[in-house]
């Protein structure tokens, strides 16, 4: 039996997503603490350009999803793979402080074209039965990424220095990706004589579901208890994920720091695992709330019990949270508004919550130079955890009817 040639789309974005989050949202932690250490610039100021990465990448979410709809993924891919692969080399060579912002603009413009909305955007036309597997099978790109990209970032950067090791990884990401992206991706399934998930098209055309326009799905309760809960959970996560090394590293030290990013990263594959087996047989608001407790959890534990067992603990923790506060908003937005109007409402969507996300970075450095430690962040993310939790139980679903 032939395989649909949907699941090569799906192979090709799991592949985007490990370059974008090994060297964009992970690798963005061990850019920042390796910045702090060898020049000795403040930790708040260089959290200022992680925040610089993300705002980059939320002002572009919006055409990105627009553009996908339209033309296709493969130059959206390309251009988001090239900016990546540039930013990475650049911030490995910096000399003043004001490179840091650039390098880290230049990466922002990478993680937009590669970020969950590009790939999510991408599968859409593919898939109706299986939307939601199908969007967990290529997230589990974002774990893999988190246990390749911060380990192996920092091993080279032992062993060859910062500048060598951001220039090769660079290279490898630029040499992955971007044959992939010409010889497979393509616009959607109807381009190649079939229907979503495979389906013939000579079997005759699905009825189409009703399209949404953005100021219509802006009005209902479904999609801005999305966004205003994903915008908290995503604020609170990305800022750790960005802060996690240089928290770690004075308790454990470099070694056990590396084991620690990466047992939360294996956490968070094996969740996604779980996610992309049952996401289209469960309620995904109640698994999302569920999924904020734990992490709210692991931040409380982390402020008030600091000890190095309790660090990895918690951590742990938190990874079972991470892949899957990233992969379950597009899956609701799919779920409830329908393929064709994914590409405009979660693109509009997304650019909110990556406003939000973006301001984590510099959430936590801020913080923490005022405070002299990551207990109050800690503590507070918790909270925001606990009212995105209450926030995503009150949507509801919105009416399947043609919107205005």
């Amino acid at each position: 039996m032939r395989v649909f040639y949907g699941w090569r789309i799906v192979a090709v974005c799991l592949v985007a997503a490990v370059v974008g989050n090994a060297l964009g949202l992970f690798g963005a932690s061990v850019y920042l603490h390796s910045i702090v250490e060898t020049r000795g610039w403040p930790t708040g100021f260089v959290s200022g350009a992680a925040t610089l990465f993300y705002l980059t990448g939320a002002v572009l979410l919006f055409s990105v999803g627009s553009a996908i709809a339209r033309f296709g993924p493969r130059p959206v891919v390309t251009l988001g793979v090239l900016a990546m692969a540039g930013g990475v080399a650049i911030v490995g060579r910096i000399d003043e402080p004001w490179q840091v912002y650039i390098a880290f603009l230049v990466m922002g413009i990478g993680w937009a074209c590669l970020s969950t909305t590009a790939v999510a955007t991408t599968l859409a036309p593919w898939f109706e039965r299986y939307q939601g597997r199908a969007v967990s099978i290529a997230s589990l790109g974002a774990s893999v990424g988190g246990m390749m990209g911060a380990p192996v970032l920092l091993f080279g950067i032992a062993r060859i220095g910062f500048a060598a090791t951001t220039s090769v990884a660079a290279l490898v990401a630029l040499i992955t990706l971007l044959p992939l992206a010409w010889l497979v991706l393509k616009r959607r399934p109807q381009d190649i004589g079939l229907l979503p998930d495979g389906v013939p098209a000579s079997g005759g055309e699905r009825v189409a579901a009703p399209k949404w326009t953005r100021a219509a799905a802006f009005r209902t309760t479904a999609l801005r208890t999305v966004v205003v809960t994903f915008g908290l959970a995503m604020m609170v996560q990305v800022g750790f994920v960005t802060h996690q090394v240089t928290l770690l590293v004075p308790v454990l030290g470099t070694s056990a720091t590396s084991f620690t990013v990466s047992a939360t990263a294996v956490m968070a594959l094996a969740s996604r695992l779980l996610l992309a087996r049952f996401s289209d047989q469960i309620d995904q608001r109640k698994t999302t709330a569920m999924i904020l407790i734990v992490a709210a959890l692991a931040f409380t534990l982390m402020a008030l019990l600091p000890s190095p067992s309790m660090l990895v603990i918690s951590n742990i923790m938190f990874g079972l949270t991470v892949g899957n506060v990233t992969t379950l908003s597009p899956i609701i937005v799919r779920r409830e508004f329908g393929a064709g109007s994914f590409g405009a409402v979660f693109g509009a969507a997304s650019v909110i919550i990556q406003f939000a996300t973006a301001l984590g970075p510099s959430f936590y450095g801020l913080l923490h130079d005022l405070s002299g430690s990551y207990r109050t962040p800690l503590l507070l993310a918790a909270a925001l955890d606990i009212v995105a939790c209450v926030v995503i139980l009150k949507g509801r679903r919105p009416r399947r009817d043609m919107a205005a």
